[in-house]
């Protein structure tokens, strides 16, 4: 039926998935790129332990998360990159939640201005990176809308103590863009993307804040961004 109607795949069972508030939460949170255990999920999805369960169970089974096991302990985390990127897609094309609390207009705030888009960098920051590292002549189009490092870059990166080499043989695409729902510009992602970010964390650059997700930039961060990339944030 699929070809007789010019479809190349069923995705309704993967939107029907979607198609909870309760799952559509646990899912944002765990966008976080960290693993969850399923309490914290439960309380991200405002559910009990019982339905968070039976939730988890149907998103292992549609496989969107993975179990990541830990002695006795449990934790989810999304399956991939890929994942993420559908959440974030679809982040593109639906209404912003309706803010209700100035707790809430404070994290929404945070959100836009520097956060994890699962693994690598985004927001305000993200894209003004990106813009940076291609303006700078850092990175370069490719084929395929794939990005590649400059010699240049090269040098950049590997002051930072990144291994490009190793990135390059990672079982992802080495260096791509992704739309910021928040931002409708590009920000980096790939095997390049959460390498940089990764090491921007380490550096003390970035670091984790009160609300989930959301990234803080520290004064060395200023001072690193702009001295090592041209990326000059507010």
């Amino acid at each position: 039926m699929g070809s007789e109607h010019g479809l190349s795949a069923d995705f309704a069972p993967v939107a029907a998935l979607l198609a909870d508030r309760a799952r559509a939460a646990m899912l944002t949170a765990l966008l976080d790129g960290r693993p969850l255990a399923a309490g914290e999920l439960a309380r991200a999805a405002g559910v009990g332990a019982p339905t968070a369960s039976a939730h988890l169970a149907r998103l292992l089974d549609g496989g969107f998360v993975t179990v990541v096991k830990q002695g006795r302990h449990r934790y989810y985390r999304l399956r991939g990159g890929e994942v993420a990127q559908v959440i974030e897609a679809l982040s593109r094309i639906s209404p912003p939640v309706e803010v209700r609390s100035l707790r809430q207009s404070r994290d929404a705030r945070r959100l836009h201005e520097a956060r994890t888009c699962y693994d690598h960098l985004a927001g305000e920051a993200g894209v003004a990176l990106f813009a940076a590292l291609v303006g700078g002549g850092l990175i370069e189009a490719g084929r395929d809308d794939a990005f590649e490092v400059t010699e240049k870059g090269a040098e950049r990166f590997g002051a930072l103590g990144l291994d490009l080499a190793a990135l390059r043989k990672a079982r992802r695409r080495f260096a791509w863009q992704c739309l910021d729902w928040t931002e409708r510009r590009p920000h980096l992602n790939g095997a390049l993307g959460a390498a940089l970010t990764a090491r921007m964390i380490e550096l003390g650059w970035f670091e984790r804040g009160t609300t989930r997700r959301a990234l803080v930039v520290t004064e060395k961060g200023l001072a690193g961004l702009a001295g090592s990339f041209g990326c000059v944030l507010p």
